[in-house]
């Protein structure tokens, strides 16, 4: 049974109703494995962690296997959309499309689950991509290890990109990112007695000032690279010396070994701010699983040469983006792929009034089986 665009839209429009926050997305796993487990089985083998669903769909040719991998976690974020099936979770949304992301999966592992494929193939509805790197978490807990894929594909949705085309480049399509959480710990005081205080205003202030030199001064300038302090958290009043200072940034950078380099040169103030102000530092430099989505050559140039030449795609080469996504990890594991496609909304991604046009869901299923099944019988005429 291949999932037409009817039911398609009817399975995204119910995904989209019940969204939960990562690592707890117990409704999506119970209403994602009642529509797997509802089409045909022979070519089927499912089994799951956590929140996780694996599916494998076994090939003519077992000795080689093409991974497919879809986020499945939501926000938290308020809808103010207003459509019929808005999010019946009180602020939690699928503000970022991830319902999109698996109503594509479903509708690929449905004509796959009906045709069988000339190679293994193994899908992945990954929990926890927004906020506890799910895609690290699966990978190393081991459940991936016996359907471990030689090559991989994801998507993400784009509201900016018109809608169903499809959109990719060669090398990073997404920046690595990572958190920057620093406490600076010094003596709370009356304003009118600074000398029997350690103010952390100042020293957080000087913290703020020095890492707006990393970019500028550190980062070579045909690179890129951004550093953001959003959160400055110091004191209660005006009369006080605040003795705590809470700064709260993230790190976005096109590769690794940038990245590592703007972390290292984060941690070098922070210490030197710590040091001239003589306070305590608490400071954590938190990536994660979100490494730099850096798009291998070989998948890539396959993905790209055949999107160009399919009759029914519009594809497009894009920009990288300094976005993240936590499919980096699985990149940096199995060579692969991750696109764009457009889903055109006025709104963009994580905003509470993001609505994704579902035409472009039947655009990114037909996509993407086309691909697949050619890349299958390239891999396997390979071997």
């Amino acid at each position: 049974m291949v999932l037409d665009e009817k039911k398609l839209i009817k399975i995204r429009r119910e995904l989209h109703k019940i969204p939960e926050i990562g690592m707890k997305e117990f409704k999506t796993q119970a209403k994602l494995l009642e529509i797997i487990k509802s089409l045909p089985q022979k070519y089927l083998e499912i089994k799951t962690w956590q929140t996780a669903i694996l599916v494998k769909v076994i090939g003519k040719d077992p000795t080689y296997t093409i991974g497919y991998r879809t986020d499945i976690d939501g926000l938290p974020v308020v809808e103010q959309t207003r459509l019929p099936f808005s999010s019946e979770n009180p602020a939690t949304m699928h503000a970022c499309g991830h319902d999109i992301h698996m109503t594509v999966a479903l509708g690929i592992l449905s004509f796959f689950a009906d045709n069988q494929p000339a190679v293994n193939m193994t899908f992945i509805f990954q929990p926890a991509e927004e906020n506890a790197s799910g895609g690290k978490q699966l990978y190393e807990s081991g459940a991936l290890d016996e359907w471990m894929p030689d090559e991989i594909y994801a998507f993400h949705d784009n509201p900016q990109l018109p809608m169903g085309v499809i959109g990719c480049r060669q090398g990073t399509l997404f920046a690595g990112t990572c958190e920057i959480h620093a406490r600076f710990i010094g003596e709370s005081g009356h304003a009118a007695f600074p000398q029997f205080a350690n103010d952390m205003v100042v020293a957080g202030a000087q913290f703020v000032n020095q890492i707006q030199t990393i970019v500028s001064r550190n980062v070579d300038p045909i690179q890129a690279g951004v550093v953001t302090l959003g959160h400055f958290e110091a004191g209660k009043t005006g009369n006080v010396i605040a003795g705590k200072a809470q700064i709260d940034g993230t790190i976005r950078a096109l590769t690794q070994d940038m990245n590592l380099l703007i972390q290292n040169r984060v941690r070098k103030i922070a210490e030197g701010v710590a040091a001239t102000y003589d306070c305590q530092l608490e400071l954590d430099l938190h990536q994660g699983g979100y490494y730099p989505v850096e798009n291998n050559v070989q998948t890539t140039a396959a993905f790209i040469k055949y999107m160009k030449s399919a009759a029914n795609v519009d594809f497009i080469e894009t920009r990288p983006a300094m976005t993240g996504e936590d499919f980096g990890f699985l990149l940096s594991k199995i060579p692969g792929t991750m696109f764009w496609l457009g889903v055109e909304s006025k709104y963009s991604l994580h905003s509470e009034f993001f609505a994704p046009k579902e035409g472009a869901i039947i655009k990114g299923v037909e996509a993407m089986t086309g691909f697949l099944r050619v890349r299958q019988h390239e891999v396997a005429t390979d071997k």
